[in-house]
């Protein structure tokens, strides 16, 4: 393995590009290689990531591997399985004007150089998921962990260079130098999780060289509740899926939509699964974790006021601690309702009705997700035909990112393209339109 740590941005793309043009990257072989050797980094050092990911947020082996380590060995699975058919070129039908010796069809050529730039959220998942459908697709990569991680930056700039093909990966380690560095290079392709403040950034970045971008943003994803759902099964669901990760999750539920009715019967029902799922104090659970630093809990912690505490509202500031949080008699004015929350608060804002919820969503920007909890067929094709969000889920949160053959991604402020399973292939290659006419 050659040491190429002191490389220089340009350096580092320009070696990459050369591995690309030699054809290195696109035998199918290299690529189930590349993926297979990925897929052992994690079984192997499975435990060594999911310490550097306790280290950083918190976060228990349980879930470190279920949402991490194990999701991407799925996706890597799911990957391994399908590519042949992923590849193969689909004819297309020739008009009739080009004679009936002509022949037509669509190939996926690899892009060439591609960009990885990971969040600090989920730092293993978020940055090899991506990783994986650019290696799948034939293409070189730079990957950029992110500096907010540093253990997992650091267990991930160790691991993965002993494990896959160094002339073809590489892991840039750094913050907000290094990033600006990259963006000043020339890539096919950039993708980015993270805020809308920075995908703005790395868009005027890529308008330089027109390099096109995937942007896997947030946003403040709702949470419709409806009359006469089980609101025992909500609440468990809500609470599971709003504070896992300590609510630091792209596609958390951010806040509750509901009639008051509703939303004062869910007021008991979310404490009683508060203290079910981690017990009477959270804060000495195990399978809770904490904010990722000093900056994020002061910025949490002054939300805390925008409502009446249903339960939770204590913190911890040395542990960076803040407890699974239900807020009720929220104004949609409150600060907690101006921003993405990414954090174990959950505000609950009343609505008369579906009329008014839908309003309500639509008079904001499209979400990257919506979830809806209930039992009419009638409020799911509403909500599914008079809304737009990057992802629709019905009765679990979250769930709908796990199936490796629906497009994970946003629309409009929640980000724009879409990755997993052969969604990641069309991402991260060209489709190319190839005709051919005998010259007899």
């Amino acid at each position: 393995m050659n040491d190429h740590s002191t490389e220089q941005p340009a350096e580092t793309v320009a070696r990459l590009r050369a591995t690309f043009r030699s054809g290195r990257t696109q035998p199918v072989e290299w690529r189930t290689a590349q993926l297979r050797r990925l897929r052992e980094m994690l079984t192997t050092h499975g435990a060594d990531l999911a310490e550097a990911l306790h280290a950083d947020l918190g976060k228990s082996s349980t879930e470190a591997f279920r949402t991490e380590i194990d999701f991407t060995i799925r996706e890597i699975d799911h990957t391994l399985e399908h590519l042949a058919d992923w590849l193969r070129p689909e004819p297309a039908p020739v008009p009739a004007h080009l004679g009936a010796d002509a022949t037509a069809r669509t190939q996926y050529d690899p892009l060439g150089v591609v960009l990885v730039i990971a969040p600090w959220n989920y730092p293993v998942q978020l940055l090899l998921t991506p990783l994986l459908g650019a290696l799948a697709s034939g293409n070189a990569v730079v990957v950029k962990p992110s500096e907010m991680a540093p253990a997992t930056s650091a267990a991930l700039a160790r691991l993965l260079p002993r494990h896959l093909d160094t002339d073809a990966v590489a892991v840039v380690e750094g913050a907000v130098p290094e990033t600006t560095a990259l963006l000043a290079e020339r890539f096919d392709h950039i993708f980015y999780t993270g805020n809308g403040t920075v995908g703005r950034i790395v868009m005027r970045a890529a308008a330089e060289h027109l390099t096109p971008v995937t942007l896997e943003l947030g946003g403040k994803s709702p949470a419709f509740v409806d009359r006469g759902a089980d609101l025992s099964v909500v609440a468990d669901r809500l609470v599971r899926g709003k504070f896992l990760n300590a609510g630091q999750t792209c596609v958390a539920p951010d806040y509750v939509l509901t009639d008051p009715e509703t939303a004062r019967a869910l007021e008991p029902e979310f404490a009683r699964a508060v203290e079910a799922v981690f017990g009477a104090d959270p804060q000495s659970s195990r399978e809770f974790g904490r904010i990722v630093n000093e900056r994020h809990f002061d910025r949490l912690g002054s939300l805390l006021g925008s409502g009446r505490t249903v339960t939770g509202g204590h913190t911890d500031r040395a542990t960076k601690y803040i407890a699974p949080t239900v807020l009720a008699d929220v104004d949609p004015k409150a600060p907690v309702m101006q921003e993405e929350i990414f954090g174990p608060i959950l505000p609950v804002v009343t609505v008369a009705d579906l009329d008014e919820a839908i309003a309500f969503i639509n008079d904001r920007d499209k979400p990257l997700a919506l979830y809806a909890f209930t039992e009419s067929d009638h409020t799911r094709e509403r909500l599914a035909a008079e809304t737009s969000s990057g992802g629709l889920g019905f009765g679990l949160p979250l769930a709908h990112l796990t199936v490796s053959d629906l497009p994970f991604g946003g629309v409009g402020e929640s980000g724009m393209g879409s990755y997993h399973g052969r969604y990641s292939i069309e991402t991260f290659s060209h489709r190319k339109a190839v005709l051919s006419k005998p010259l007899g």
